[in-house]
Formats: C-alpha cells, structure tokens, sequence
C-alpha cells in the first residue's frame, strides 16, 4: 500500500545554521514555513534553530539568528536542513558530524542549503546519493570528494536527502517539500504569497525548459513530472503522482497518452532510465549501485529495462 505523502501531524524541523551563512538562502527557506503557519491559521510546521558553536549564528551581514534548541536535546525531527556559506570547506566540528550520522541511523531526512551540502559531504552522508551545492563550492567539492554524485541543479531530492543550491532556489525546494506534506494546492497557496508564481522544477531553471523538453503547459504533465524527477532513486506510484499533481490516476494517465503518447508510468521508467544512463557515462557506480539509485528493486530487473529502452545491457556502456 502506497504511503502518504500529506502529513496530518505537525511537522518539525530543525535549521542548522553554520556562521557565515547567506541571510537570502536561509529567509528562502525559513519564510515559506512561516507563511504555510500563517496562511493556515494554525501551526503546521514547527521549527527549531540550532546552532554549531554558542547560543546564535551569524550570517554573512551579520543578522543574528537565536538558537532554540540544541544537538544535545531530545528532538523527533522529520527533517533537518544545513544552511552554510562563506567557506564550508573548513568547517570541522566532530560532535555536529556525528549528530548528523546519529539523526540519520534514526531515520531523519537530511537536507543541505547553499555550503550546507558540502558540510553533509564531510560528515560522510552523501556517498552514493545525487546531490546538487552552490556553484562556488561545486569544484572544490569534487576535487576533495570525487565519488560524489555533483549535479548543476537547483536542488536535488534523494530519498532521504535534499541539497539546494542557496540563494532563492530554496523557494522552489521548499515549494517541493510543502507539496509532499501538504499538499500542491496549498504549496502554491504559499508560493503565491511571496508573488513567486513561476515555481522552477528541480533539475532546469526554468520551468519553459521543462515545456520545450515535454512539448505541454498542462500543469497535471508538468507536477507529476516534477515529481517523477524529485523521486527517482525512490519512485511514486501512480495514485501517488495523481495525488501531487491533483487528478484522479485515470485523468493523469489519460492526461499522458493524450499530451505525450505515453502511459504515465512509461514516461517515469524512461525518466529514471535516463538518469541511470548518465550515472553509468559520469560516475564510478556498480551496475547494482546505478540501479538502486535508479529506484530499481535488483540490477537484473534494471538490465532488462535497460535493454528494452537502449538495445544493450548497462555493461556495454562500461566497455
């Protein structure tokens, strides 16, 4: 049975802010939380500051930012977000590491804005998950960890990790993450409150990038879409993607054959395909490795689907 993705129960999370964080990504993610509170009348999201060093963090222009919670403290979060700037790379803090892998074991979704991807990287959380870092920190992430899965995107949604480029692109993550707890309806609500009316999907920076590639302004297309590519190594179901993208599975299955001659599963097999072509062009992965990150349940179901699509087994593209 599919689950939920709309949560009934409040929802919490912790900003762990670094000094030297940009005061533009971290009011990119911490103003659509407010407003989602505001607009509903109530508190759906509860968020706690946490700090690495003291009682407050300071950002680039020097805003001061109040802790009101510590890594020491009790807290059941369903999602915790890095927010770093400056130079991440010489952020070296043990004990906020090993926090980091500690929430993790329990089951807590990571998520790392602008450096904060860089500083996941470094706590050894990011091995075999795609990720995406602000530009400025992108090369020397790849030169100090080379494995890593560095895409140029706006944010990166991967199973239990979210990575965002900084900046205001946490508009468009957080417009992501509320439409899964929320609900799309309401995420746009939210989004319509800050006038960002063009809410930009995760992998292009427009969302007429994603127009051209698919040949549709059918906004059913373009969210289930959006939710295809935010979940490819952990893929929806159909009822899943109706859900999001607010249609019964019928009219969104029928809305794809119409628009794209396609079923709508079809075109989200040959989503995660693509994607598994570029893992196995770019990176080092296993086979097995690429087909789990592909949301693929063995790499013998995966080098079937590979076959059928390409006309070759994935190994031929290793030589």
């Amino acid at each position: 049975m599919a689950t939920p993705l709309f949560h009934a129960r409040l929802f919490r999370i912790g900003i762990l802010l670094i000094d030297g964080f940009s005061l533009m990504s971290y009011s990119s993610v911490m103003e659509p939380l407010r407003a989602a509170n505001l607009l509903a009348g109530k508190e759906l999201n509860k968020v706690d500051h946490i700090t690495a060093i003291g009682d407050q963090a300071t950002s680039s222009s020097g805003a001061i930012i109040k802790a009101t919670a510590k890594i020491t403290d009790e807290n059941d979060y369903d999602l915790v977000l890095v927010v770093a700037g400056g130079d991440p790379t010489t952020f070296i803090d043990e004990k906020i590491f090993q926090w980091l892998r500690q929430i993790a074991r329990y089951g807590v979704r990571l998520g790392g804005v602008s450096g904060g991807p860089v500083i996941l990287a470094a706590a050894g959380l990011m091995e075999g998950r795609r990720m995406t870092v602000h530009w400025e920190h992108a090369e020397a992430l790849s030169e100090i960890s080379p494995t890593l899965l560095i895409e140029r995107s706006l944010y990166v949604m991967d199973r239990d990790r979210i990575t965002c480029a900084g900046g205001i692109a946490p508009l468009d993550m957080m417009y992501a993450v509320q439409s899964e707890i929320h609900g799309p309806e309401f995420a746009r609500k939210v989004s319509d409150w800050f006038i960002h009316t063009d809410v930009r999907p995760s992998g292009d920076p427009q969302r007429s990038g994603m127009v051209e590639r698919y040949g549709t302004h059918n906004p059913s297309i373009i969210q289930a879409v959006e939710a295809m590519e935010n979940h490819i190594a952990d893929p929806l179901d159909l009822g899943q993607l109706a859900l999001l993208a607010s249609v019964s599975p019928r009219q969104l299955n029928r809305l794809f054959i119409d628009k794209l001659g396609e079923s709508t599963m079809s075109v989200y097999r040959n989503l995660r395909l693509e994607k598994a072509h570029i893992l196995l062009m770019q990176t080092t992965l296993s086979i097995t490795e690429v087909a789990f990150s592909t949301g693929f349940s063995s790499s013998a179901h995966f080098s079937k689907a590979f076959h059928d699509k390409y006309g070759s087994p994935p190994s031929t593209i290793r030589g």
